[in-house]
């Protein structure tokens, strides 16, 4: 019998939960808990981690999944990466469900980076206006350039004191609209913006924006993962649930 582990976070994820709930699946949605108030979802859900490869493999044998479904964002590699190796370990089938990667066209001015640390190097040494477009996670290391005013877009409301000393805090949930985040930038006078290459269209509004305005972004490439299968869209999902969800390995 099927009982699939869907991991969550990306409106991807939340089609796939649609989808497999109107098929009336036997499937469990989990959040890894980054967002205060996570969207909710038409399958039952669990909030929070699973305590790392040992314990993702205690919850896989202890619920018995029989598929796991890795749909969660590009950057969440640390989580993909126990995936992989509690689905190695267990014999669980894996499969990924990725939004392909942004790439530069006309008219684009990006230069790609390998890491945050990376990214922080790219920024100027004069003072400038940064929209830091990533997320609540790794802002520390900006701290290095305090000259800096950085503009960021959170999706809940910071719970602590931020590391930046010089910052605006925007407070939506995607997706966006590319005029909308021009105007955002025109706004808080943005010189420069540093972005994840999560890829997808909720979060691409601002990559247009940049594009339109002539603005330079610090692009963050993805994390390098171990070999696993990737697909792109909610149907080969479900096309790899129906006739080959039960292969093993890559």
């Amino acid at each position: 019998m099927t009982r699939i582990l869907l991991l969550g976070g990306t409106t991807e994820a939340s089609r796939l939960a649609r989808a497999l709930a109107e098929s009336g699946s036997d499937a469990i949605f989990s959040y890894a808990g980054r967002t205060g108030a996570p969207v909710a979802q038409p399958l039952p859900m669990r909030i929070g981690g699973f305590g790392g490869v040992a314990g993702l493999i205690d919850y896989l044998r202890r619920e018995r999944i029989t598929h796991l479904i890795d749909a969660t964002h590009p950057f969440a590699a640390q989580m993909s990466r126990n995936t992989i190796a509690a689905c190695a370990e267990t014999g669980v089938p894996l499969i990924a469900l990725e939004r392909q990667a942004w790439v530069a066209g006309q008219g684009d001015d990006w230069r790609v980076v390998p890491d945050v640390e990376a990214a922080v190097a790219a920024l100027p040494g004069t003072p400038a206006r940064v929209f830091l477009a990533t997320g609540k996670q790794g802002l520390e290391p900006f701290a290095a350039k305090p000259q800096h005013h950085y503009l960021l877009r959170l999706v809940d409301p910071p719970e602590a004191p931020l590391p930046l000393p010089q910052t605006s805090v925007v407070i939506a949930r995607g997706p966006f609209e590319a005029g909308a985040d021009a105007d955002l930038m025109r706004a808080h006078g943005i010189t420069h913006i540093v972005a994840k290459n999560a890829g997808g269209a909720g979060a691409e509004a601002k990559m247009h924006a940049a594009r339109a305005l002539g603005l330079p972004v610090v692009l963050i490439d993805r994390p390098a993962l171990p070999p696993r299968r990737v697909v792109g869209s909610v149907e080969e999902v479900l096309g790899w649930l129906a006739h080959t969800g039960t292969e093993r390995g890559v």
